[in-house]
Formats: C-alpha cells, sequence, structure tokens
C-alpha cells in the first residue's frame, strides 16, 4: 500500500465532488485486474491536486474564475505585442511552475508501469509530473513547458536555461506572480508587459516558442501515430483526470471504441468520451487509484511459463 511520503497534493484547484463509494472501486479494480497492457489518457484533472489549476473544472477551473483565454496559436505567430506578453507573463510564473512536484496518482501510475501493469501514458498535459514520478513511457501529446525552440531552425534550449537568457533583458521585474494559471503563465500588469524584451532566436532571428501545442495548432502526425502505435499494443484505455473536450485526446476514445478496446474513465466531472466508457468514477483521482491493488504482471508471466 502507498504511504504518506508519496503525498504532495493540493486541493484549491479539484472541484467539488462526492467520495468514491465501494461499488465504485469494485468497479475500477475489475477492470484493472482484467488487463494487462493499460494505456493511461491523462488530463489536467491530476495535476490538479499539485496545485496546478486546470481549464475546464466546475467553480475552480480557468473558464469559471476568469475570462481571460489561452493564447491562440494564429496570435502568437503573427504578432510581436502576443509573443511579448506570453513570455513575460510566463517569465513571471515559470519559478514556481516549473517547481511543482508529482502528486500521489502521479506516483502510483508511475508504479503501475514498472509492475507491468501499464503499457504507456499519454498525457495531455506540459507540466512534465508523469516523468517527475518515475513513468518512462510517456507520450507528452501537447508537448513540454520544459523547452524552448525556434520556429525557422534547429535551435533548441531547455526552459530553464531560456529563464536565465530572459533574466539578463529583464532583471528589473519581480518574480512574484499573484496566481498561476494551468500552463504557468500569470496576470501581471500591462506596465510591466509593455517593457518586457524578448530576445530572438540566436541562429537565426526567428521567433522562439515553447515546445506546447498552442490552442489552434494541431499535434504533430508522428506523435499521433505514435500514440495509435501503443493503443494498438494495449488491452484496455483508462481515462484519468480528463474531459476529454480537444480532439486531440478524443480522438484516442473514438479509435479506441471503433477497435472494441475497452475504456475505464476516473474524472469528476463528465466528459465527451462517456458514452463509450464502460464506466466513468466521478471522483478524485487521488483518492481512487491508492485503493487499487495492482499485481505484478512480470511475475505473473514468469510464474505462467513454469
Amino acid at each position: 500500500m502507498y504511504i504518506s511520503r508519496y503525498f504532495s497534493s493540493s486541493f484549491n484547484f479539484v472541484p467539488k465532488h462526492l467520495p468514491c463509494s465501494q461499488e465504485a472501486l469494485e468497479v475500477v479494480q475489475k477492470f484493472v485486474k482484467c488487463h494487462q497492457r493499460i494505456l493511461i489518457l491523462s488530463g489536467a484533472g491530476i495535476s490538479t491536486e499539485s496545485g496546478i489549476p486546470d481549464y475546464r473544472s466546475e467553480d475552480v477551473g480557468l473558464y469559471s474564475t476568469s475570462n481571460k483565454r489561452p493564447v491562440q496559436i494564429k496570435d502568437f505567430m503573427q504578432s510581436s505585442k502576443v509573443r511579448q506578453r506570453y513570455w513575460a507573463r510566463n517569465f513571471i510564473g515559470w519559478p514556481r511552475f516549473s517547481s511543482f512536484l508529482p502528486n500521489l496518482s502521479h506516483k502510483i501510475i508511475a508504479d503501475w508501469e514498472s509492475r507491468g501493469k501499464v503499457s504507456c501514458v499519454v498525457t495531455q498535459n506540459v507540466d512534465g509530473l508523469h516523468f517527475k514520478a518515475g513513468s518512462k513511457n510517456v507520450i507528452e501529446l501537447h508537448g513540454t513547458a520544459f523547452k524552448t525552440g525556434c520556429v525557422s531552425c534547429s535551435y533548441t534550449i531547455t526552459r530553464h536555461k531560456f529563464q536565465n537568457e530572459l533574466s539578463l533583458y529583464n532583471d528589473y521585474i519581480s518574480l512574484k506572480p499573484l496566481s498561476i494559471r494551468p500552463d504557468g503563465d500569470v496576470e501581471i500588469s500591462m506596465e510591466e508587459v509593455d517593457k518586457f524584451h524578448v530576445p530572438e532566436c540566436p541562429n537565426c532571428g526567428g521567433i522562439l516558442k515553447p515546445f506546447i501545442v498552442f490552442f489552434g495548432d494541431n499535434v504533430p502526425k508522428e506523435r499521433v501515430e505514435r500514440v495509435k502505435s501503443e493503443l494498438a499494443s494495449s488491452d484496455a484505455l483508462l481515462v484519468i483526470g480528463s474531459s476529454l473536450s480537444v480532439f486531440s485526446a478524443y480522438r484516442f476514445i473514438l479509435l479506441s471504441a471503433e477497435s472494441k478496446i475497452p475504456i475505464g474513465i476516473i474524472n469528476i466531472g463528465a466528459t465527451r468520451g462517456d458514452k463509450f466508457s464502460s464506466f466513468r468514477i466521478p471522483a478524485r483521482c487521488g483518492e481512487v487509484l491508492p485503493l487499487v491493488t495492482v499485481s505484478d504482471v512480470n511475475q505473473i508471466d514468469e510464474s505462467n511459463t513454469l
């Protein structure tokens, strides 16, 4: 059983919900026990317990608490003022965003992978928490906030090093964000934005952009194909903490349904994939997963060969 040293969470961004019933827990336990290669599809709801807000949760998500919306890829590429605003807010939010730690759910999924139960983790999140928790086979569907690169050439730089570059030009700004947003940026004054300097690519003078799939952009085709390959070699799909509102993730629900791959969902609110799933448990991830018992699949396979 998982002990308290793995527990690191904040419930400020977890929406209201009822406790997980014993009956619901038994449904999840049966699903996990009956399948040997489960592909995990995680969304923002798994990271809310680490203190990172999501977009759509009732009362606590960004869309419920603010009229601000994420930057669109078209606006970022076409407007230097949009890029200036994006990087100024991201610069101030980065120290906090990059310091978030995986919570119990991330740790448990990593443990399941080490036992051979999880074949792959596909995450919509850019926070890197699955890697921090120890998961190995992770596909970051929407990219990662921890890497930056030029859109015109092959230049890349880690986000930590890019923070140092930004600091050289903008050391007048206080790194004290009032609140964090799902992708790591914060609200700051227009005065601070207008003063902010964004360096160009040192190789070609091009636009520097985080390795994140912005709203309005497409997930790279090769990444989609890799997920399809992983799904084809799995015998079940378990969605954890995602409303499946965006097509980039929802497409894999449709593919699983078409391929007769069983689908289970753990998410507090209703999801776009509910009609295709065997069940949806409307409970907090960190409440459900610790109560699920998982055997070591590798040991089971070895015993069967004797």
